[in-house]
């Protein structure tokens, strides 16, 4: 079947199958390019939002899609079960760009959000002698 999927059938899809913690505006988005963006009908619009700045860079950045690309190609992901060959030179740059002793990339905010609780907890039993738990 290849019917064309309306705004108002994607619309019914997410309210039916999806739980909502926002509550979209009723455009239906298919592709974007630099600040702009296509809905399922082909209505061309600006992306004044940029998915609240996570893609302040624009859509489909060419530079970004082709980095993406060439690692995917070499290596999608490794865990931090394994040392990666890219990542203490990122490790050096950023914590001499920012002038810190060392870094922690995470991959969401939640999980820096979780560490950043643990690490005040940590401090709290070292230097304050705050009991565990």
């Amino acid at each position: 079947m290849t019917d064309k999927l309306t705004s108002k059938v994607a619309m019914e899809l997410e309210n039916k199958y999806g739980a909502h913690n926002y509550h979209p505006l009723p455009v239906v988005l298919s592709k974007g390019k630099g600040a702009r963006v296509w809905d399922v009908e082909g209505k061309e619009y600006f992306d004044f939002l940029s998915a609240y700045s996570a893609v302040n860079q624009g859509h489909c950045h060419p530079k970004i899609v082709g980095a993406l690309v060439d690692q995917a190609q070499t290596l999608t992901l490794t865990s931090r079960a394994f040392y990666s060959d890219a990542l203490g030179g990122y490790e050096k740059y950023i914590t001499e760009y920012f002038g810190y002793d060392k870094v922690l990339p995470m991959n969401t905010g939640a999980e820096a959000d979780e560490t950043a609780l643990k690490l005040c907890r940590k401090w709290a039993y070292d230097k304050k002698g705050i009991e565990a738990n």
